[in-house]
């Protein structure tokens, strides 16, 4: 019975020693408290907490992501929107997650809400849409700075989706759409400037060099005859023959007229 009794001793002990055999992953680490002490952080591998006088907190080390709940922001030039985000960050003090905050999870997440609704608020809309990367990195300076004190780094958070209301969506709609259109105004009136430019000086170029306009003509009514399969019917500029008729003149002031004498009479007259 002694021998009994021994052996259920032996086997209780083994068993509340085997229950304080833990093991813990390389990207976890063990915080463990010993009757409400703190001591040193334990892991990765097997590690050993006694049982009914130490207490141990599991901390997962790895990088971890929240999603920020879509938050109502008010600018300063009075625009409501909705601003949501996601953060990322990881425990690089195990110790200090554990006893400098109660939850370090639900704390972050909260502080993530606040930070992203007092950034967006003080800037304007404009500053909201196209400067995100400056946002996020106030936003993320700011985290930092105030989760250090828990053992906690920020690595990064980025602004998702900014949504608008329908009234201004349609604003900016229409002013982007004026802005393309005065660009399209500003391009055509530059080409025109350019055109009007070159004009110019192929007209300067074709005064001092006449028959140009002619080779020109000429060109266009071989370019339009390739183009269209159909009769055409132009009038021929009087400039066109110019330089022949002054060829003809040319040729007829230069050139010699003979005259062969008439008989008047009908008959020779005889002495």
């Amino acid at each position: 019975m002694i021998e009994m009794n021994r052996l259920v001793v032996v086997v209780l002990l083994l068993l509340v020693l085997a229950s304080g055999v833990k093991v813990i992953r390389e990207y976890e680490r063990a915080v463990v408290l010993r009757l409400g002490r703190l001591v040193p952080y334990r892991g990765p591998g097997i590690i050993f907490v006694i049982p009914a006088i130490e207490k141990m907190v599991r901390i997962d080390m790895r990088t971890t992501t929240i999603d920020v709940p879509a938050q109502d922001v008010i600018t300063r030039d009075n625009v409501s929107v909705k601003v949501d985000a996601v953060l990322y960050f990881r425990v690089v003090e195990p110790s200090r997650a554990v006893i400098e905050v109660e939850n370090y999870l639900y704390a972050t997440s909260l502080l993530a809400q606040t930070t992203l609704r007092s950034v967006c608020g003080q800037g304007e809309l404009d500053h909201l849409l196209s400067d995100r990367d400056k946002i996020n990195t106030q936003i993320q300076a700011i985290l930092d700075e105030q989760t250090e004190p828990w053992g906690i780094k920020v690595v990064a958070i980025e602004v998702k989706q900014i949504d608008l209301p329908q009234e201004m969506q349609r604003a900016m709609a229409r002013q982007a759409e004026a802005e393309r259109d005065r660009r399209a105004k500003i391009i055509n009136a530059e080409g025109e400037f350019q055109a009007s430019g070159r004009l110019a000086e192929a007209a300067a170029i074709m005064g001092e060099h006449p028959i140009a306009i002619q080779l020109r003509f000429l060109q266009a009514l071989v370019e339009i005859a390739s183009e269209q399969h159909s009769t055409l019917v132009l009038p021929i500029p009087v400039d066109l023959l110019t330089p022949f008729i002054d060829l003809a003149r040319k040729h007829v002031a230069g050139g010699s007229v003979t005259a062969a004498p008439v008989n008047t009479t009908g008959g020779d007259r005889s002495a």
